[in-house]
């Protein structure tokens, strides 16, 4: 990995941690919470400054980043603590920092989608002896559906395929306004994939300005569906311990996906470092909200308790307690996948 590439890679690491914590900074301060330090990185202090009531700090690892709050993690008498707000001002702030990944997803998006249009899940080949074929499927058909499944985009056609693997499907396709369906049954390939028969266009298509935003949204939507399904499949064992990547991996990929954009040109580099950082940011997004102690949501797990207990608190003490453990593990956790990802990439 060049030098380049590397600085790519940690400033869109950079960006989309930095934006998920400016999601809790902006809301705590919007909540008069006293934000003692907002900082982005781990470890020592590189660079730190202090502003009024907050310090904004640089550390030294290029990971995470955090927002501390006054009476965050422990009971306070402070008026400006975290515990002191309603529980809605809470939950608005701890939920601030998955929905701005989102948010920036989506700013992301209408970039891609306002320069090189949406993938439309039109055919662009039926190939010869599989069943799209034999249905009578031909090139220029538009996917509309698979199974209950509205389609949009082709490659939510990729997606299903992938996680679908060797089952019967029932296609609906659109051919000059009318609508038609089909039952395919996959037939296996020589190198053992199971196949429908047939492949997506390739080609983008722009729009009006409201179709860039609704496809923008969607290209959003797309990214946060992939990775529930993809969450699904780790707990179901269908995706091992050597497919889960972590900051080491991404920044890794990041890098790797920068060079070999290198030689299309610098409009291409672009692109794809938007498309990753869109995956990336809807990612964070969604593994944020997991019911998981430590993390954001399992922080909203107690704050719902709160207000489905008519304002009752869960013991401060006890969900400390239950926050530590889960961080305990986590951090247990990320040390398993940064030894993953070395593995992987040596």
């Amino acid at each position: 990995m060049s030098i380049i590439s590397l600085i790519i890679a940690l400033f869109i690491f950079s960006l989309i941690v930095i934006f998920h914590e400016l999601g809790h900074f902006l809301l705590a301060k919007r909540g008069g919470i006293a934000v003692t330090e907002f900082s982005l990185g781990m470890g020592p202090r590189i660079l730190s400054k202090q502003i009024g009531e907050t310090r904004y700090s640089w550390r030294i690892l290029p990971f995470g980043g955090s927002c501390m709050m006054v009476g965050e993690d422990e009971d306070s008498d402070d008026e400006n603590a975290f515990g002191r707000k309603s529980v809605w001002t809470r939950i608005s702030v701890v939920a601030a920092g998955p929905i701005f990944n989102f948010i920036l997803a989506f700013i992301l998006a209408l970039f891609i989608i306002g320069s090189i249009g949406y993938d439309a899940p039109v055919l662009y080949n039926v190939m010869e002896g599989y069943p799209a074929q034999e249905a009578g499927m031909q090139a220029g058909d538009r996917i509309i559906r698979l199974n209950d499944k509205n389609i949009h985009i082709y490659r939510e056609v990729s997606i299903y395929s992938q996680f679908h693997q060797g089952e019967t499907v029932t296609v609906t396709y659109e051919r000059d306004g009318e609508q038609h369906t089909t039952v395919l049954e996959p037939r296996q390939s020589e190198d053992g994939s199971w196949l429908w028969g047939f492949q997506g266009s390739g080609i983008r298509t722009k729009g009006n300005l409201w179709q860039t935003i609704y496809y923008s949204a969607y290209e959003v939507k797309f990214w946060i569906s992939t990775t529930i399904q993809s969450l699904g499949m780790l707990i179901g064992g269908q995706i091992g311990a050597d497919d889960i990547s972590g900051p080491v991996g991404i920044i890794n990929t990041i890098g790797e996906t920068y060079e070999t954009s290198r030689q299309d040109g610098a409009f291409y580099v672009w692109l794809n470092m938007l498309n990753m950082s869109i995956l990336l940011s809807a990612n964070l997004g969604v593994v944020n909200l997991l019911p998981i102690p430590a993390m954001d949501g399992g922080r909203l797990v107690f704050l719902f308790l709160e207000v489905i207990r008519r304002g009752k608190k869960v013991d401060p003490e006890k969900e400390g307690m239950v926050h530590f453990v889960g961080l305990m593990l986590l951090m247990a956790l990320m040390v398993f996948v940064m030894f993953n990802d070395f593995r992987n990439i040596l």
